[in-house]
């Protein structure tokens, strides 16, 4: 196709913007403020607008599309938009496509979830993480036209981000899926440039189906008529789902082995498809895993609007930032517990394809010395499944609480799920550090603390 985008020369600001008297048209910057409070206002006021609907997870999106025409309908004044859904690598894969197109000089708009510490986190704007301040005003802006209506905690905030990349301008946003895609609040983008479909596995069942048909059916449905649609290699019952869909909705489909491959290639690797052909490092996130998220994001980023040229895959591929998945933590308290030789790892996988995941990367670069996992679950996600392709990799496993959701498994039932798929010295700690403290120091070894990302953020709070 033709790549005809060129940095800086984006069509945003020529729109009509919605209305929103506080903010200027202006760079992020111009927003910063020394103001000591405003993280602590924006909690209060995500929490005040929280309990105007008693689920936290209800898929719909009568209550988005109210809320967004109150607002003047941002989701419809928005730079190109790359949509991804699906059940493991949709972060990596976000976090890949920014890194690369950043690199080619472009200002790239994101919207991924959950946070690990700062909910803003979940919003970056032109290169940068969004202003506290900024965020406040747009809460409270959106907090006013909902009027006290039911609405929950992800359409708020979706409807913020929205609001963020219709005022700033930019020249792409990258689209995180929350759960789901059918009926995701995300999904009222009616025209992206490009869907991805990340890995599909089952997760999530209680609200996208038993099965992993179900599961792709829900995904599958951020497809739009005309519009390419790329997808890593999947599950045949997952893949003929997604077929079936791209033939409904008349959405072209550009599939792993089908139309494009990516492949190790010496020391980096190389992607083709019928447009390109792509030389890239290594990306900087550890795992082989990765190379399947990476194929994903240049075919994503090869079907949209933008041109990549050669420096800056090789830049971006370098310089991919994405906490918590496979993260070596070198300092703080928790890394200086350890000897000097030891190794403190943290990634916030949870489900079956995570744990596999996590699984592969020990068996392919961590042989060289005893694993020992310290974890903590939520009861919603099922914890033999995550650990049972661990079992033959760890050490020592110890179970411990998760002080910052409500939703946490205790410690003793992940214990017993741990000894069930055949962990080793399987035992229970009140914290993280109390389980180092209780691994027995002999000799080099890693320690991987893993098994949610609300127990990443608790540990990147104090340790990053």
């Amino acid at each position: 196709m033709s790549l005809t985008a060129v940095p800086g020369e984006s069509d945003v600001e020529s729109k009509q913007y919605v209305p929103f008297a506080p903010l200027p048209r202006a760079s992020p910057a111009a927003f910063m403020s020394d103001s000591y409070d405003i993280p602590a206002q924006v909690d209060a006021t995500l929490a005040r607008l929280t309990g105007l609907y008693p689920k936290l997870i209800d898929l719909s999106l009568g209550r988005m599309h109210r809320l967004l025409g109150d607002l003047g309908n941002p989701h419809e004044k928005l730079p190109p938009v790359i949509h991804v859904a699906g059940t493991n690598g949709k972060g990596s894969t976000v976090a890949m496509m920014r890194a690369v197109l950043e690199a080619a000089g472009y200002r790239v708009h994101v919207y991924t979830s959950p946070h690990l510490v700062r909910f803003a986190e979940r919003i970056r704007l032109a290169g940068s993480v969004i202003d506290e301040n900024l965020l406040l005003q747009l809460l409270e802006h959106v907090e006013t036209a909902n009027a006290g209506k039911p609405i929950t905690f992800f359409e708020v905030t979706t409807a913020v981000a929205f609001m963020a990349f219709a005022q700033i301008p930019a020249d792409a946003v990258l689209l995180e899926t929350g759960l789901g895609g059918r009926f995701d609040a995300t999904n009222v983008v009616a025209k992206p440039s490009v869907t991805a479909l990340a890995s599909i596995s089952m997760d999530h069942m209680q609200y996208l189906g038993d099965t992993l048909a179900k599961i792709a059916f829900e995904k599958a449905a951020i497809m739009k008529p005309g519009v390419p649609c790329v997808s890593v290699s999947q599950p045949d019952e997952a893949m003929a789902v997604i077929a079936r869909t791209a033939e409904d909705v008349g959405a072209p489909l550009f599939a792993e082995g089908d139309t494009w491959t990516i492949a190790r290639d010496g020391s980096g690797l190389l992607f083709t498809s019928d447009n390109n052909r792509w030389k890239a490092p290594l990306p900087s996130l550890p795992g082989r895993h990765q190379i399947g998220n990476t194929g994903l994001a240049l075919a994503a980023l090869d079907q949209a609007p933008f041109a990549i040229p050669a420096f800056a895959l090789r830049l971006g591929m370098r310089t991919i930032e994405w906490p918590a998945r496979a993260q070596r933590l070198k300092a703080g308290p928790l890394a200086s517990a350890l000897p000097g030789s030891w190794e403190l790892w943290l990634d916030g996988g949870h489900n079956a394809g995570g744990g596999q995941a996590i699984a592969t990367l020990a068996a392919d670069e961590w042989t060289d010395a005893p694993l020992h996992l310290v974890c903590g679950m939520l009861a919603t996600k099922v914890a033999d499944d995550y650990l049972r392709p661990l079992a033959g990799q760890a050490a020592s496993f110890t179970a411990v609480p998760i002080a910052s959701s409500d939703a946490a498994l205790p410690p003793p039932e992940l214990a017993a799920a741990a000894a069930r798929v055949g962990m080793k010295d399987v035992r229970v700690a009140p914290s993280v550090g109390e389980a180092l403290q209780g691994i027995s120091k002999s000799g080099r070894a890693r320690v991987l603390v893993c098994g949610s990302l609300y127990l990443a953020g608790e540990v990147l709070k104090d340790n990053s």
